[in-house]
């Protein structure tokens, strides 16, 4: 049996805040498409806001978020559902400074997990980035490659830097 606990009373703060914010909730009835025709592929670093750091509020983009924000399988299958269902003709990818998967080596990360867990690591894949502008180009080139992704979309890659909140153009 697994050591990881259910939610028990573990989540009131949230679901306290989670009725706030559904007393002036103003989705409802939305369709779900990205109303500014954004799309971004970012880290899931707590650091990155990623709607506010573009000027855009909920209902106005696509987000998928991961480890580094790469461009693996998921994230293309989002990107193409996106162009072709959902609105989007705009694609940022942004990975970020001072990022874990690119201040880590694949075995750092092993081992600093494994250490946390106090469980062997060593099978698990975590993609460390070793270099992040290269990373970021050829996510960009296998998106801008990719046949599925409509026609006509702008693909655009950025660095977003988590001291100064600026974005900077990788291309």
């Amino acid at each position: 049996m697994s050591d990881v606990a259910s939610a028990g009373k573990g989540f009131d703060d949230l679901l306290a805040a989670n009725r706030a914010y559904a007393d002036s909730f103003d989705l409802a009835g939305f369709d779900g498409i990205a109303r500014a025709g954004v799309a971004i592929v970012t880290c899931m670093d707590s650091r990155i806001d990623p709607l506010n750091l573009v000027g855009l509020k909920a209902g106005d983009a696509k987000i998928f978020r991961n480890p580094g924000g790469r461009v693996a399988s998921e994230a293309l299958e989002a990107l193409v559902l996106a162009t072709h269902l959902l609105n989007v003709d705009r694609i940022l990818i942004v990975p970020h400074t001072r990022c874990a998967m690119a201040l880590n080596t694949e075995a750092e990360l092993r081992e600093r997990v494994g250490a946390s867990a106090g469980k062997d690591a060593s099978w698990m894949s975590f993609h460390a980035i070793s270099d992040q502008e290269r990373a970021l180009r050829a996510d960009l080139a296998t998106v801008r490659s990719h046949p599925l992704i409509a026609e006509g979309t702008l693909v655009g890659g950025f660095i977003y830097d988590v001291d100064s909140g600026l974005l900077r153009l990788v291309d």
